[in-house]
């Protein structure tokens, strides 16, 4: 599993939580993996970004919870399933299995907003 930093930040009046890998800007297309819950991809096909509106209602966790600096999200694409987790101080408070309809190749990533 490869580890990433990632920059999030979570709009308490809109309830809408985004987060990036610290090294990547823009993406090519934005993806649907669960309700509410978007994946964005670059041109190769590969996660740069995530975007939850609702973001309390979708996760099913109050809005103070997700000012919570220690975020981490593990997106692991492996044959035809994609495997989507979000993690606050190593609890996890979402998970959910889809089709990659995307053509999202294999990886396995870990983006950590909170790690040394």
């Amino acid at each position: 599993m490869e580890t990433k930093q990632m920059i999030s930040s979570y709009d308490e009046i809109n309830d809408t939580f985004v987060a990036k890998i610290y090294d990547k800007d823009g993406y090519y297309a934005n993806y649907d993996i669960a309700d509410g819950i978007f994946l964005n991809i670059d041109k190769n096909r590969f996660p740069v970004s995530v975007h939850i509106n609702n973001a309390s209602d979708v996760l099913n966790v109050e809005k103070g919870l997700l000012k919570n600096p220690d975020v981490s999200i593990l997106i692991e694409c492996i044959e035809d399933k994609i495997t989507f987790t979000f993690s606050i101080a190593d609890k996890v408070i979402f998970s959910n299995k889809s089709f990659n309809i995307f053509e999202i190749p294999e990886i396995s990533y870990e983006i950590k907003a909170n790690w040394g």
